[in-house]
């Protein structure tokens, strides 16, 4: 019987889910609109399973893109993905996003020998999360919220670098004169890309305990009130 893990990401502004029999991708729905991810989330989820002959019985595990990212979005990700846990009684497995983005970019675009990969977030202004991962997937540096400047870089002068996501397209211009990093913008997020570290968590039982999961922020919410209302 095949292992059907449901996997949901809302860490972005597009609202993805997707179903993976074994580690094999076999559906996804996913839609970039704007505050959708309350209201249409369980809708895209009721979707999907019925387009592909699917029960919520028939699902052997949730896993969900566990951030970091928005904190609305994570929030009803995760919230989404440990109800669903409870009610059928099922593992959560949580998976960093910056590790999916990774492995969403290795599976399409490949990985190139003495390259530097780094997937980013925007996380307003100059800021992004970020990790960084060599060419034989060994992670370079761990996730983090970085203040990215010309100089962020300059520990690794001799390898060609690749950044990727929401948090790469703003540094174009930032960057411009570093002739040894390239802005890949080709990248599109999706809930897809925790198929196969999904599986490998479920088949290991790397699963999260239901009681204490929460998202992985990375940075405290502070809430800022309108100019207007001041």
């Amino acid at each position: 019987m095949s292992n059907y893990i449901l996997q949901i990401d809302t860490a972005t502004e597009i609202c993805s889910v997707s179903i993976s029999a074994d580690g094999v991708l076999i559906g996804e729905y996913a839609v970039q609109e704007v505050n959708v991810h309350a209201s249409m989330l369980t809708v895209y989820i009721d979707r999907l399973l019925k387009e592909l002959s699917l029960d919520y019985k028939d699902l052997s595990a949730v896993a969900v893109s566990k951030g970091p990212g928005s904190y609305t979005g994570l929030r009803i990700g995760v919230s989404t993905a440990k109800g669903l846990c409870y009610a059928l009684d099922i593992p959560l497995l949580g998976i960093n996003t910056l590790d999916s983005m990774f492995e969403g970019y290795a599976t399409h675009f490949g990985l190139a020998d003495d390259c530097l990969y780094v997937p980013m977030l925007d996380a307003r202004r100059m800021e992004v999360y970020m990790a960084i991962f060599d060419s034989s997937r060994n992670s370079v540096k761990d996730t983090a919220a970085v203040i990215v400047d010309m100089d962020t870089f300059d520990a690794f002068p001799q390898k060609k670098i690749v950044l990727f996501g929401s948090g790469a397209n703003k540094l174009g211009e930032l960057l411009s004169d570093r002739k040894h990093i390239m802005i890949d913008d080709q990248y599109r997020h999706s809930s897809t890309y925790l198929s196969k570290i999904a599986f490998q968590r479920l088949q290991r039982k790397e699963i999260e305990d239901l009681v204490y999961f929460e998202p992985f922020y990375l940075k405290e919410f502070v809430a800022t009130v309108s100019k207007k209302l001041i």
